[in-house]
């Protein structure tokens, strides 16, 4: 079974029907017939948890975390071996540590990191990155 990280710009682009929702609503489709599986840090989780809250306010970052627990996606907790790995990432590069997360748990979940963001292309030849 294919297995896909989504990353905070993934599913912020999703839920504003930007570039890539598409692709996004293809994957959730896979995950919901079990063809794929998909995984969240809740590190990004909560980054987009926050975005949402300050930018639209605490009912729409309400409504996006009840949305959200109803999705296919697994939301997987930071751990040492995650957060070490995850540190690793942001230590060598010049992402968020947010994004490092992402980075880390496609890395160690043998995933497909799926973002339209263009500060992962460092990372291409050590974890695959569908872009969006």
């Amino acid at each position: 079974m294919k297995r896909f990280v989504l990353d905070s710009y993934a599913l912020i682009a999703y839920a504003k029907g930007e570039n890539g929702a598409l692709e996004i609503y293809d994957l959730l489709d896979k995950a919901l017939n079990d063809e794929a599986e998909i995984f969240m840090s809740v590190i990004n989780w909560g980054e987009v948890y926050y975005i949402t809250l300050r930018n639209q306010g605490k009912e729409s970052a309400e409504l996006f975390k009840a949305t959200i627990a109803r999705y296919p996606i697994n939301i997987i907790e930071a751990n040492k071996e995650l957060t070490l790995q995850a540190a690793n990432y942001k230590a060598c590069n010049k992402f968020s540590y947010a994004d490092a997360f992402a980075a880390a748990l496609a890395k160690m979940r043998k995933a497909a990191l799926v973002t339209g963001d263009a500060e992962f292309k460092v990372l291409e030849k050590e974890i695959k990155i569908n872009w969006i």
